[in-house]
């Protein structure tokens, strides 16, 4: 790791001309360590293999806290590791303790834009417009270029989805890595295929109108009815006809109207004045 060109050892004589001055070029990463310090020990060589990973996107710069007392305590260092990121000569991030790699790259990623992103858009974009053999192209080429991206894996996701097979789909957003679990964009994925999967075998919306004013018990029609509108982005009458449905039917597919409801929250971003709405109406049914 000390041979990289990615890595480098910081002293108080260097670090104004590395770190501070040298963040308006790329980012710097300043890993505050001590030899004593196990934590230390086991973040280094993770540190150490991301600079390299990354390819000079961001520069791994190293103190030693031991040899560089004053330094330490001149930037408020109280516990070991540290891990400040640098950008345009200010301190604009940092974690503290020995986190796992996946977290690593999630906070390098907030800063520091992977090559591979611009891909990753394009086959998003490609998606929308239906051309799907281009988007399986681009994101094959996103995992040659920069196979650590865990966000390929999302887009191929919804590429099974967009083919039309959504049964797979909704299984492989199950696999994906655990760093995307709660990731925003994943929850509003789960949703649209939760409702493109009651769709599969469903009728359309004009015969699952008719069959609900037949018969307003109807709670399979009541639901499939509600993914149609989803899948249309009237939310609002998705939400009315899940809110009616967890009212009328909490039994129906273990509780389908209110997980619905948190879905369509999900697709809107989770705020907004009619998640705001649907959300009070919901607890007003529940309690």
């Amino acid at each position: 790791m000390t041979d990289s060109p990615h890595v480098v050892t910081v002293t108080a004589q260097n670090f104004q001309s590395v770190v501070i001055e040298g963040s308006y070029e790329r980012p710097v990463l300043v890993d505050f360590w001590a030899d004593w310090c196990a934590p230390c020990r086991m973040l280094m060589p993770l540190l150490g293999g991301l600079a390299e990973r990354y390819a000079g996107r961001f520069l791994l710069a190293k103190v030693n806290t031991e040899e560089e007392q004053a330094l330490a305590a001149q930037f408020g260092i109280r516990s070991l590791p540290t891990v400040r990121l640098y950008k345009d000569g200010q301190a604009v991030d940092e974690f503290m303790g020995a986190l796992p790699e996946g977290q690593i790259c999630e906070f390098l990623d907030r800063h520091i834009p992977r090559a591979s992103n611009a891909l990753l858009e394009q086959a998003r974009a490609s998606i929308t417009e239906g051309a799907l053999e281009q988007a399986a192209a681009q994101l094959e080429q996103a995992r040659t270029e920069d196979p650590g991206n865990t966000r390929i894996a999302l887009l191929e996701v919804e590429l099974t989805a967009a083919r039309g097979q959504v049964i797979e789909a909704e299984a492989a957003i199950d696999r994906l890595p655990i760093e995307l679990a709660n990731d925003p964009e994943v929850n509003a994925l789960r949703g649209r295929l939760r409702f493109a999967t009651a769709l599969v075998e469903a009728a359309d919306a004009a015969t699952l109108r008719a069959r609900l004013e037949t018969d307003p018990t109807d709670s399979t029609a009541r639901y499939q009815l509600a993914a149609w509108a989803v899948t249309q982005g009237d939310y609002a009458t998705a939400l009315e006809l899940l809110l009616e449905l967890m009212k009328r039917d909490r039994g129906y597919g273990e509780d389908a109207g209110r997980k619905g409801m948190l879905a369509v929250f999900d697709l809107l971003g989770g705020d907004g004045d009619l998640v705001a709405r649907y959300r009070a109406k919901m607890m007003n049914a529940l309690y």
